[in-house]
């Protein structure tokens, strides 16, 4: 791919939006859809949808195509959707990444399967071979998701440079949720013609610096304007390192979700799909207070 090419399909700032449910333990799309244009309108370039911050593991095969369909009715752009895809079995992969090719959605965040802790990089390989040869002629846009601490396995350079060579057409990039700077430098360094993308906002404009192509993270949910300038040029903001601070003093994605209550005056946001639990009204207000001295309400977007 030119640098020119590059540069014009770049990922930007994605936010990994996370899932409101209803009381009934649906998927609230009014409130979702709600959201999802207020990350793209105050500086997002795209929203990725069922990733890990959106509980996407707990999301059904049928959820997905009325959220897919959902969003088009609503009058969506669609390459601005990237949708996450996280199962274990092969066939429900492909099931979930034809959805996204179908709704015409901008690329798919594939996370490898999960449970088998014992999986190398030869098994993961013949995993993903399969997955890509079931999807057939729709094959594209595809992102491989790093992010060990939730899959139990992860996925090596050496298993990136594999994939890259044997569908050279399909792969554009790797999310980095490793929280390790050194392995998004090895991956800048050995894979500099993908687009890395950063999952830890805290070492996000550095690795812009170095040539990394945005991010898709969590804290996009709340304060987009202000994590603009790292994910497009590398400028860094302490503000931001503070934030991610204060959040993960708490389990991060119910502590998204109480921050986006705060916000928007919505409780539904405060709502997890089991397994996950709520966090504690105590817990929610320690950290909306620490939250409001970093970004003052005042200076939010409404």
């Amino acid at each position: 791919m030119s640098k020119s090419k590059k540069a014009a399909s770049r990922i930007g700032l994605s936010c990994a939006l996370s899932t409101p449910f209803t009381s009934q333990d649906m998927i609230d799309l009014p409130a979702f859809s709600e959201h999802a244009r207020w990350t793209l309108s105050n500086g997002c370039d795209g929203v990725t949808v069922f990733g890990t911050t959106g509980e996407g593991a707990s999301i059904s095969t049928k959820e997905r195509i009325t959220t897919m369909s959902y969003f088009a009715g609503a009058g969506f752009d669609m390459n601005t959707v990237t949708l996450g895809v996280a199962a274990c079995t092969t066939q429900e992969v492909i099931d979930q990444c034809k959805i996204a090719y179908e709704a015409n959605c901008r690329a798919i965040l594939l996370a490898p399967p999960f449970y088998f802790s014992s999986a190398d990089d030869a098994g993961l390989f013949r995993w993903y071979s399969t997955v890509f040869q079931g999807i057939g002629g729709q094959l594209r846009d595809i992102i491989l998701y790093h992010i060990p601490s939730m899959t139990r396995v992860g996925i090596s350079p050496t298993l990136v440079a594999k994939l890259k060579k044997a569908y050279p057409k399909a792969i554009i990039g790797v999310k980095d949720s490793s929280g390790s700077a050194e392995n998004t430098a090895t991956l800048l360094a050995d894979h500099g013609d993908l687009q890395i993308l950063v999952g830890d906002e805290r070492q996000l404009a550095n690795a812009v610096k170095h040539g990394a192509a945005g991010s898709i993270c969590g804290l996009a949910n709340l304060c987009p304007k202000e994590l603009r300038p790292l994910a497009v040029e590398g400028k860094d903001n302490a503000k931001i390192h503070k934030a991610v601070d204060a959040v993960l003093v708490y389990a991060f994605m119910p502590a998204i979700k109480a921050l986006l209550a705060h916000r928007t005056g919505y409780k539904g946001w405060q709502r997890m799909r089991p397994p996950l639990g709520d966090m504690s009204p105590a817990q929610s207000r320690k950290l909306v207070t620490a939250f409001d001295q970093i970004f003052p309400p005042s200076k939010k977007s409404k």
